[in-house]
């Protein structure tokens, strides 16, 4: 009896890892043609008008603080991605997390950081006495990236605030610049899809596969 049951209770888990992963591929693919559409479209991946300061190849580790808890997403030794469920921030000395090796997730944030590789900058405002206004400072998202998984310095720290008016741009500010910049909202949106999308995939993973890390 609890067997006949226990099948029907999986069914609407299964529905909202799809519903999400089908947000991710769409988010995506309307990154890869807003991108092509640009008349700028063959500028390098890094440089002035990028938000990230070097081409996702050149990254080890991007951490996303989001609602109180650091989701890691990590290189390992194989050029793969994985995350880290729950991790602490890499620059706290407690090493005693978890990782999962769940091979659906690799695709899945190759493809969801590759977007995040390609948010151009599109304005930018001198920040001080308008950061209430633009919701820098005091954010519910925080995005850390670092060159190697063992640096403890990041090569970049942004606060990701309000979505801008137009409803299609969101304000972000990297710590010591001068400028609160804005880039797509759905660089943001895609982020979040991510984060949503392997804590879904992670609900339904043996214990096998969560190991030590």
């Amino acid at each position: 009896m609890e067997a006949t049951l226990s099948k029907p209770a999986l069914r609407p888990r299964l529905v909202i890892v799809w519903l999400l992963l089908l947000a991710l591929i769409v988010g995506i693919a309307l990154l890869q043609s807003h991108d092509r559409n640009r008349p700028d479209s063959d500028e390098s991946v890094s440089g002035p008008r990028m938000l990230l300061p070097a081409p996702l190849a050149e990254l080890g580790l991007i951490e996303i603080a989001y609602k109180g808890a650091f989701h890691r997403f990590e290189r390992d030794a194989a050029n793969g991605w994985f995350y880290h469920a729950h991790g602490p921030s890499n620059t706290n000395a407690d090493t005693n997390h978890q990782h999962v090796t769940n091979a659906k997730l690799t695709p899945i944030i190759e493809r969801a950081l590759r977007g995040l590789e390609a948010a151009r900058i599109e304005r930018r405002f001198p920040a001080g006495p308008n950061d209430a206004d633009y919701g820098v400072n005091a954010p519910e998202i925080f995005i850390l990236v670092y060159r190697k998984p063992s640096d403890l310095q990041p090569l970049l720290r942004c606060s990701v605030g309000k979505v801008a008016p137009d409803q299609l741009s969101r304000y972000v500010l990297a710590a010591g610049s001068p400028e609160v910049v804005t880039i797509a909202n759905f660089h943001i949106d895609n982020l979040l899809n991510l984060i949503n999308t392997v804590t879904a995939i992670i609900a339904q993973t043996p214990a096998a596969d969560i190991a030590p890390r």
